[in-house]
């Protein structure tokens, strides 16, 4: 490539990225929305130039993310970008930590309706569990007592078939010794 040649490329450059800067500082004043792709198209170049010169994109970055210039009807600052995600992010936050909020009263509220409904309903007779206590070793006690006694049944059940068993069996004998041929 010629020196021509070259010096003609970085003049035309040159003029790009001046078109750049010139748009940044343009739209920064008007307070407009500052995008990668707006400059581009604003100043005339592509954007993949923008992506090459990394000191232009981060000036249009810097831009983006600071307030713009007053607006002369109001006074006040334009919002940027990242003052609305900051805001909105925080927004966020609070939403979260109140929906927390909500959820733990409304557990609250619950608990304290069913206590109340509780009350009323006067099934809140209150039980004395001491009481209850001995009267579960009252039943548990009875409990072993009438299985000991089911046990003893049984085998006595057993030991009287058993009994009646023999007598059928000595009374066969004697019936059969009683009738030989």
């Amino acid at each position: 490539m010629s020196a021509a040649m070259s010096d003609g490329r970085k003049a035309d450059s040159e003029r790009r990225r001046q078109r750049v800067m010139k748009a940044v500082a343009a739209a920064a004043q008007r307070g407009s929305r500052i995008s990668v792709s707006g400059i581009a198209r604003q100043a005339g170049v592509d954007r993949t130039f923008l992506y090459r010169h990394q000191d232009l994109l981060a000036l249009i970055h810097a831009a983006e993310a600071e307030p713009g210039e007053r607006d002369p009807a109001s006074g006040a600052h334009t919002v940027s970008r990242a003052s609305l995600q900051a805001d909105l992010a925080h927004a966020q936050a609070r939403n979260t930590r109140l929906a927390g909020r909500v959820q733990q009263l409304e557990r609250r509220l619950s608990a304290e309706l069913g206590e109340q409904a509780w009350r009323e309903s006067g099934l809140d007779a209150a039980l004395d569990v001491d009481e209850l206590q001995r009267t579960v070793t009252r039943l548990e006690q009875r409990n072993v007592e009438l299985t000991e006694a089911l046990e003893d049944a049984q085998a006595d059940l057993k030991a009287a078939r058993e009994a009646n068993r023999e007598l059928t069996r000595a009374l066969n004998q004697r019936g059969q010794a009683g009738v030989s041929p």
